[in-house]
């Protein structure tokens, strides 16, 4: 390759990562916090009061409350599930979740956006910029040069620490 297109792809690379590093710093800990999703680390607990109709039956409080209900027991009118409780005397249903701090919480969401999300375009970009880093990389010094053969060493590393975490 050319040291024209070579300088191209430095100077593409360079100013494409102070642009996203933004991004790249959001995906970065959100990606960390989600390590975590399926403990309490960093959440606080969110207690919900809602008034509903008396009488009421378990398999109606789903959909009501937005949440799963299975029933674990019912005492004195009482309905008890896993994260809240339901009075079916009074109609008032309390629940109870574990959440992320706000800015968090955005963060995840744009992390895990789905085709259903506007966020996905830009999902689908950042990825295609991740992409690009990927293969630039390969084109920001000669291949004669030590610094380029000493990188290939670190790109065999990187794919061996790839495999073993691929396969572990």
């Amino acid at each position: 390759m050319s040291t024209t297109a070579r300088l191209k792809f430095r100077i593409i690379h360079r100013y494409l990562g102070f642009f996203l590093s933004g991004i790249m710093a959001v995906y970065a800990i959100s990606g960390i916090v989600m390590i975590f999703r399926n403990t309490d680390f960093l959440k606080h607990e969110e207690i919900k009061t809602f008034q509903l109709e008396p009488e009421l039956l378990a398999e109606d409080l789903g959909p009501l409350l937005k949440t799963r209900v299975n029933v674990d027991r019912t005492e004195n009118g009482i309905i008890y599930f896993k994260n809240g409780n339901y009075n079916s005397i009074t109609g008032e249903a309390i629940t109870s979740k574990m959440e992320l701090p706000f800015l968090l919480e955005k963060m995840e969401h744009m992390h895990k956006a789905t085709v259903e999300s506007p966020l996905y375009y830009f999902n689908i970009f950042f990825g295609v910029a991740l992409l690009f880093f990927v293969f630039s990389a390969f084109w920001m010094f000669a291949p004669k040069m030590p610094v380029f053969r000493k990188g290939m060493y670190f790109v065999a590393g990187g794919i061996v620490l790839t495999l073993i975490m691929l396969f572990v």
